[in-house]
């Protein structure tokens, strides 16, 4: 795939590390890249976003919602393909209806869904598909092959697209996104349907794409563990509603550290010296105590207490709030359209 804009030198074919440069489109300095006004869509006389609001600042954003929850519409919306009913929406500054030509500029979009021209080969597809982005043919094909070297693709380039694999048609799909070098890189569902290796390297490709900065990342999934590889930032959708908008690192951070032990000895002074620590403790038959530790307890405090009361300690299993953790609690609440970012710590 074309990775991120190298501020005009054109990179090398076989440079992974590199990729064409993006549109310079004058958006607002420290602009959101996405920003929600209380964006109401309304389709078919059901209302499918129910009024969401939030800015989203991340390098890479995961979307994530349970089926019918929005996600889709929000993309399409994005895209202009949709118009908002009530509220606005934007990218990078840019509104989503007034400035919808500027904005597929500055976007590359992987679809779920496969949308190819069966008969033609890879560097062809790419070449058509930089061309609809606006760049005139040579530089068109310059960047087909170029954003083909990028994902792996460069030796069946020539290939038709109908021979390919599934691995490979996601992998072209991601290749005629980047080819015009955007700025914003939406992915819907990038690792649909592969096995586990083409997987891998698809994550992979993903997180050298966010590494190297210059190039934002939307990725919608049902798969929570795709979002927490590739994610610094998440939103939750939920019936329409923003049930979730965090840091995904700051939102681990800031939830609480548990700690499960399997003992031999007598627990109570143990469980009431670790309370006066700051811990919550709780025993259970079997020698089986669950803790709650502050930050500032160190695991080599609890292994000194615990030899200071005797007690020896078979076994610990030490775990944070996962994403999956954070998606349920948001799946679990009743929310208001509305939500302060961090809010998701009160769950």
């Amino acid at each position: 795939m074309s990775a991120p804009p190298n501020n005009g030198t054109q990179p090398a074919i076989h440079d992974r590390s590199a990729a064409p440069p993006a549109p310079s489109l004058g958006t607002p300095v420290g602009a959101p890249v996405i920003q929600l006004n209380q964006l109401v869509v309304r389709l078919g006389g059901r209302v499918v976003l129910d009024g969401i609001t939030g800015e989203l600042r991340g390098g890479a954003i995961g979307l994530l919602g349970p089926n019918g929850a929005g996600k889709s519409t929000l993309i399409n919306t994005l895209l202009g393909f949709h118009d908002p009913t009530r509220g606005t929406a934007s990218v990078f500054g840019m509104d989503a209806v007034r400035d919808r030509a500027r904005i597929r500029q500055c976007i590359g979009y992987m679809p779920e869904n496969d949308s190819f021209i069966g008969n033609m080969n890879g560097v062809r597809f790419v070449r058509y598909m930089a061309e609809l982005a606006g760049l005139p043919p040579r530089e068109a094909l310059e960047r087909a092959h170029e954003a083909l070297f990028y994902v792996g693709l460069g030796e069946v380039r020539y290939r038709k697209i109908s021979t390919y694999s599934l691995g490979m048609k996601q992998l072209i799909k991601l290749a005629q996104a980047l080819a015009h070098g955007p700025r914003l890189l939406i992915l819907d569902e990038p690792t649909n349907g592969l096995d586990p290796m083409a997987r891998q390297r698809m994550i992979q490709t993903i997180k050298e794409i966010r590494k190297e900065g210059s190039i934002r990342l939307l990725i919608s999934s049902h798969l929570l563990r795709d979002i927490d590889e590739t994610c610094d930032e998440v939103i939750i959708l939920k019936n329409g509603r923003v049930a979730a908008l965090t840091d995904i690192a700051e939102e681990r951070r800031s939830h609480r550290n548990f700690i499960e032990l399997e003992t031999i000895g007598v627990l109570d002074t143990f469980a009431e010296r670790m309370r006066e620590l700051g811990c919550e403790c709780a025993l259970f038959p079997g020698g089986r105590v669950k803790l709650v530790m502050p930050d500032s307890i160190q695991a080599r405090d609890l292994y000194a207490t615990a030899m200071q009361q005797g007690v020896e300690i078979r076994r610990m299993h030490q775990r944070r709030d996962s994403l999956e953790d954070i998606f349920l609690r948001a799946m679990d609440m009743d929310r208001p359209s509305e939500m302060k970012r961090g809010e998701l710590v009160s769950l």
